[in-house]
């Protein structure tokens, strides 16, 4: 006959298993964000001072140009790296699953600037941008090219965007191609049987098939995308004239640069009711579209 656990081993196991992560999760993560709510009613003068001023932060922080302006830049920025990013990272994933030599070469190949921290590639990219691309351009006589892209604010706009596609593509790579292997090669043969070539093998069959993927794949393309801040920093710095300055370095500028830390709190909530809107916004309506094999 089954026996049944007593009180205390149950109470045991929960210690052991359950108590541990859920203490880490609301030390690490509830926590600090309740103090912060608290803190954006603050005027925080020193790490123990606060003194509560209502919605005087609130206030300011809506009315607050240099953030709406960041922000705008923010959105326009998300939106070329979510549709590029998946764009290429899926047109990756098509290229190293269709039996080509050296494929394995390249899947590695394509995800290794994703390992290059976000300092360091803005670092080596702010090199090439100023000094590399200008002198490519002048030997060939690109006009296009013979000037640095960071010192104007449309194209530093899209070095951004370039350099930020160019590290997460191969990312997104990785996860396309297990969704790709996830599909049945009999619904394949099936098709193939019945004269269906490759695109319509593709529209038909293989991206129905990968909405978990691309749910997936832009779920952290919208948070990475919205969150980005250190390639932001060592790139541009939000110049020129902070026409590509981030809303996270705007708030990060607005805390230890102005420091307003109870102004950058809300400016830092709102950016999070953004983010979590969006997001789930964006994994709801995918999910509602999942088919089954």
């Amino acid at each position: 006959m089954y026996n049944q656990k007593k009180l205390p081993d149950k109470i045991l196991i929960f210690v052991l298993f359950a108590a541990v992560p859920i203490f880490a999760f609301v030390a690490i993560v509830i926590a600090p964000f309740l103090l912060g709510l608290y803190m954006s009613f603050t005027d925080i003068g020193t790490v123990i001072n606060f003194e509560f001023i209502g919605f005087s932060n609130w206030e300011r922080a809506f009315a607050s140009s240099r953030f709406w302006n960041s922000f705008g830049v923010t959105v326009r920025f998300v939106a070329a790296v979510v549709i590029l990013g998946n764009v290429f990272g899926f047109l990756l994933a098509l290229l190293v699953t269709s039996g080509i030599k050296f494929q394995n070469l390249f899947r590695a190949g394509f995800f290794t600037p994703n390992l290059i921290g976000g300092i360091i590639l803005g670092y080596i990219w702010q090199f090439l941008f100023l000094r590399m691309l200008p002198y490519f351009g002048n030997v060939v006589g690109i006009p296009f090219l013979q000037s640095s892209w960071l010192a104007d604010p449309v194209r530093a706009f899209w070095a951004l965007v370039v350099v930020s596609v160019w590290q997460s593509s191969g990312y997104m790579m990785i996860i396309y191609i297990a969704g790709l292997a996830s599909i049945n090669k009999s619904l394949l043969e099936a098709a193939s049987l019945d004269g269906a070539g490759y695109f319509r093998q593709l529209l038909s069959i293989k991206m129905p098939l990968m909405i978990p993927a691309f749910t997936i794949c832009l779920f952290l393309t919208l948070r990475n995308s919205f969150m980005i801040y250190d390639l932001n920093l060592a790139l541009t710095n939000g110049g020129p004239f902070m026409s590509t300055e981030m809303v996270t370095l705007a708030i990060f500028n607005e805390a230890f640069a102005n420091r307003n830390f109870g102004v950058a709190q809300v400016q830092a909530l709102i950016l999070f009711v953004v983010i979590a809107t969006v997001t789930l916004t964006q994994v709801g309506f995918f999910k509602k579209r999942e088919v089954e094999e």
